[in-house]
């Protein structure tokens, strides 16, 4: 994408606001950077980045990145979404809000959604800075997953341009439906992953609090099983013993409910979502 864009950042100052800031400012692309708060209002401009009021940042914008907590996207959309030119595309980073049918719309304005892969826990880093970056967007290359609803191929196009920026280094660029995103973003990656990472955490302070395991041994064993257990799951590295494999049926027994994968049906992702969402205290 070689075109030069006029792309506004809404809630600039906000953690996600600041890091695909970050990214924007180094391109030749037109950036307005827009927030309310007065906190993030300093992180701008600490950055040396000039604030724009929201409604003469979007105006022009060819892209609006509502750069958000979700629970804010509903009034934010619906005020930013007015004062969008026609053809332009608003930009959610998680699907949860888009999914819902939270956000404000307009025919003639396009809804993308994307989100970051993060940086695997597979992948070949080089540099102390790419170690450092187990989130994304400063060294380390990730994916990106992106959905757009519209069949116009030169929106994806600017719409791929912007997430190759924001996400920076960027390796590949996924396409999926909107409910698509969602069903991988809570369900696949915070359901499970992020749940599993936090078992993961309190199983280690159990470990060391009521067995008495110094932490050291236990953290040292923890994370390199972790690796192991990944590796041999999800790449085929190796193969389990078979007393590991008896131990895991243990833990599965033990830990995982039979009927844990209904969280994949779609009347489960909106409860999930409405509890995220705190869709009940909307409707009150």
């Amino acid at each position: 994408m070689s075109d030069k864009l006029t792309i506004a950042v809404i809630g600039a100052g906000g953690k996600m606001g600041m890091r695909v800031s970050n990214n924007l400012v180094k391109t030749d692309h037109t950036v307005y950077y827009s927030e309310n708060s007065p906190a993030g209002q300093e992180r701008v401009t600490a950055t040396g980045r000039t604030l724009t009021d929201t409604d003469a940042a979007v105006a022009d914008a060819d892209v609006v990145v509502l750069a958000v907590p979700d629970l804010a996207l509903a009034a934010v959309s619906a005020a930013v979404i007015p004062q969008m030119k026609s053809g332009s595309i608003m930009l959610t980073l998680d699907p949860a809000a888009a999914y819902a049918g939270l956000l404000a719309t307009r025919e003639d304005v396009i809804q993308g959604v994307t989100h970051p892969c993060h940086p695997s826990v597979f992948l070949e880093r080089h540099t102390p800075e790419e170690y450092a970056d187990t989130f994304g967007g400063i060294a380390a290359p990730q994916d990106a997953i992106a959905a757009i609803e519209s069949d116009d191929p030169a929106k994806k196009e600017i719409l791929e341009a912007v997430v190759r920026i924001i996400f920076a280094p960027v390796v590949d660029v996924h396409w999926v439906t909107v409910k698509q995103l969602a069903q991988l973003e809570p369900t696949l990656v915070e359901t499970v992953a992020c749940m599993v990472g936090a078992l993961l955490a309190e199983a280690l302070e159990e470990t060391v609090n009521t067995m008495g395991v110094p932490r050291e041994a236990a953290r040292s064993i923890l994370l390199g099983h972790t690796q192991v257990a990944l590796a041999n799951t999800l790449k085929g590295s190796n193969p389990f013993s078979d007393a590991c494999l008896i131990a895991m049926d243990y833990g599965r027994e033990s830990i995982i409910k039979d009927d844990w994968k209904k969280i994949f049906r779609d009347d489960e992702l909106d409860k999930n979502l409405a509890r995220m969402l705190h869709l009940d205290e909307i409707t009150r």
